[in-house]
């Protein structure tokens, strides 16, 4: 099933907003302390992680602690705003590799 989701460019600009506000806290810094990407699970430097919504805001999520995690540059670019059911079959190819 194929859903429509349309979020104004308002409420896109708040989350983003949240967003930036959340990677200057103290839970986000110890999360990529880590370096793991939570997708793929490959050891990245810190710096390098990026925040991914697990629920992409343009497909109506929004900038939450439990919503937001490090992933690596290329697990986010493939990811791009697709729900997680729809992003599994990506993860299960990794998994087989």
């Amino acid at each position: 099933m194929d859903f429509m989701f349309e979020v104004d460019e308002g409420a896109l600009r708040r989350e983003r907003e949240k967003a930036r506000a959340l990677r200057k806290q103290s839970w986000w810094q110890n999360r990529i302390a880590k370096g793991l990407c939570h997708y793929c699970g490959k050891s990245v430097p810190p710096k390098e992680l990026t925040l991914d919504h697990v629920v992409p805001v343009a497909r109506g999520g929004r900038s939450t602690r439990g919503n937001c995690v490090p992933a690596c540059k290329e697990c986010n670019n493939q990811k791009k705003s697709l729900l997680p059911i729809e992003w599994e079959e990506y993860l299960q190819r990794l998994q087989e590799q």
